[in-house]
């Protein structure tokens, strides 16, 4: 596909008015493995909410032909829920000098055009304006190499990660709810987080 794509940073409470978009463009990718998340526009709009009440978050939209093909959030950690800053207390980091990167999300249309760095560029450079950050952070859920619902092309990120200067930090792991696309209720998901020093 040959598109031409544009990309368009909003911050704080900016980011309120795309956050019905945000929400269906993050159900519709996360569906897919290894997220496999069943998800709905109720409890994304709300989890959203954070992002829009965080005078440090940012969301980096890919927008082609005016509709928006992807999106990449973050805000300092500190700003999150504490379920994602536990780890890092529990570790003995300072919270206070931490970005976390919430998501990459991009239509499948879109991809292998180049898009992501754009995603982690923007992310970033919005991390170093904020004076007490030192470290990047996202988490990724972690999923066995024989899950039933693995498509046999799927390619993990770890390589592109890397690229970007991320590494996987094992002892900082957790895990969180949701309900998968093939499950009746929510069950504990596998995580794990990767970081990177600014």
């Amino acid at each position: 596909m040959t598109a031409k794509i544009d990309i368009h940073c909003v911050r704080g409470s900016a980011i309120g008015d795309w956050i019905p978009t945000l929400a269906q463009l993050r159900i519709a990718v996360f569906r897919e493995f290894p997220y496999l998340y069943d998800g709905t526009i109720a409890y994304e709009e709300k989890y959203l909410q954070t992002y829009v009440n965080s005078a440090t978050s940012i969301a980096v939209l890919a927008m082609a032909n005016g509709e928006v093909i992807g999106a990449s959030t973050g805000l300092a950690l500190a700003d999150e829920d504490p379920a994602f800053i536990q780890p890092f207390i529990d570790k003995g980091y300072n919270v206070g000098d931490i970005f976390y990167c919430a998501e990459s999300v991009l239509l499948p249309d879109y991809r292998g055009m180049g898009v992501y760095k754009y995603f982690f560029n923007g992310r970033e450079a919005h991390a170093r304006s904020l004076p007490a950050i030192k470290t990047l952070a996202f988490c990724a859920v972690q999923r066995p190499l024989n899950h039933p619902l693995r498509p046999a092309n799927y390619v993990p990120l770890d390589d592109i990660w890397r690229r970007f200067g991320y590494c996987r930090r094992p002892e900082l792991a957790t895990t969180f709810h949701w309900k998968d696309v093939d499950e009746v209720e929510s069950s504990a998901k596998a995580m794990v987080f990767y970081t990177k020093q600014l």
